[in-house]
């Protein structure tokens, strides 16, 4: 079955090196990073460029959790439009929260071209699609909030959408010129390459078992020794488990699956013509995106159920590009995967002090690319003086979902159903 122990397709197609190194020592350094995905990369390549010794210790591989499981989206903002982030953020931290993501692309983008990470980078936006003509008077009300903002941001009609995406089953779009698309495990391990390249250390096959205080520094026991020091970062997101209590109760897990077919050739390149990836606007979000090597891949919120050859979501999946794309016929699937995405009550991201010189930022929201990739950015700044005045939003006092449990076994079941209704 391809699932969680495949990882992605993104694992196999990458073309940046896996990277894998064990700690056979105990270890000292200025800055410990639970987590090898984009957030844990990201703060161990600005740490060290700041002269900060940094080691990440991952559990598993490079890219293992939601990094290397993403669509591979690079979105600029949040879910929320922006007048609702500055409601909830007050006019100071909102303003500069949508100024800071909305140049995240051009972060991730820079990063790549400068340490010329290959992972199929695409700039020519993103797609969010109508799925109803409720959906485009909702991408309408952001467009003229965007472009209020002088923002990059274009509002198509269903004729001039249906061009782009090469299918007439939408009723209109919101093209982010910003965004763009990538490879995610290809991004997720050219990130580790420089890290390395700058100075700091990844261990993989590593599990960190407990923090202790001790003094001014922290200790982090893990399965093959103990790490010294002075702070500590965790960049565990949706895969956040036991290590700091009830962390992994500040979200609601939600799964994510998606399918990819085999190569496509000359039969999909009307498709996305430009390669844009597309997210819609249902409720259940459904995705989709053509890859480098004319692949489409197709995914929605919930659980691969059966695999890439049978089953439920492979059913769901034929029946949504048949009904998006009739022309195509029968399709043949390559790969099927889902990853495991951080959502907030209020779709926003959180950063937390959760001890002295312990951080972490988490609730990502699905935009795990360059939220992950600011935030990384913004430990390494924290840690070497900048004020906490000066992120790119405020850090919260740790509060919990008491009902995310619950709400996750809902959603789940929801999601599976939603599957067997669109695979009539």
């Amino acid at each position: 079955m391809a699932g969680q122990d495949s990882i992605s397709l993104w694992n196999a197609s990458a073309q940046e090196p896996d990277y894998r190194s064990a700690m056979d020592t105990d270890i000292a350094v200025d800055v410990a990073i639970v987590g090898g995905g984009f957030t844990g990369l990201s703060t161990a390549l600005h740490c060290a460029e700041k002269s900060l010794s940094a080691h990440v210790l991952e559990a598993e591989q490079v890219g293992y959790g939601g990094s290397g499981r993403n669509v591979g989206l690079v979105n600029a903002g949040v879910w929320l439009p922006p007048k609702d982030v500055k409601e909830k953020l007050g006019s100071s931290f909102g303003s500069r929260f949508l100024k800071t993501f909305g140049e995240g692309p051009d972060l991730v983008f820079s990063l790549i071209e400068r340490h010329q990470i290959r992972c199929e980078v695409t700039k020519t936006g993103t797609i969010h699609a109508a799925h109803s003509m409720r959906g485009f008077a909702d991408l309408e009300g952001r467009w003229k909030e965007w472009n209020a903002m002088g923002q990059p941001v274009d509002l198509l009609n269903r004729e001039d959408v249906s061009k782009l995406i090469g299918s007439e089953a939408f009723y209109g779009g919101l093209v982010d010129h910003r965004a763009g698309t990538i490879n995610p495990m290809g991004y997720c391990r050219g990130l580790a390459r420089a890290a390395l390249g700058a100075g700091a250390k990844i261990s993989t096959g590593v599990r960190v078992q407990a923090l202790r205080k001790d003094g001014e520094v922290w200790k982090v026991e893990t399965d093959q020794g103990v790490v010294t020091a002075k702070y500590v970062v965790l960049g565990t997101n949706a895969y956040t488990d036991t290590l700091w209590p009830d962390l992994k109760r500040v979200f609601t897990p939600i799964p994510y699956f998606q399918l990819a077919t085999k190569p496509m050739g000359e039969d999909a390149a009307h498709i996305l013509a430009s390669r844009q990836g597309l997210w819609d606007t249902g409720q259940i979000m459904f995705s989709l995106r053509r890859d480098a090597f004319d692949r489409l891949v197709i995914g929605s919120m919930g659980k691969v159920v059966g695999d890439v050859d049978s089953g439920l979501s492979q059913r769901w999946a034929r029946k949504q590009l048949a009904r998006i794309f009739p022309e195509l016929g029968e399709v043949t699937f390559e790969e099927a995967w889902h990853g495991q995405i951080a959502m907030t009550p209020d779709h926003m991201p959180r950063i937390y002090n959760l001890d002295e010189n312990l951080y972490t930022a988490i609730g990502y929201n699905g935009r795990g690319i360059t939220t992950g990739t600011i935030f990384g950015k913004s430990m390494s700044e924290l840690l070497t003086g900048m004020s906490p005045e000066d992120l790119p939003m405020p850090m919260t006092k740790m509060s919990t979902v008491p009902s995310a449990p619950i709400m996750s076994r809902l959603y789940e079941a929801a999601f599976t159903a939603n599957q067997v209704l669109k695979s009539i």
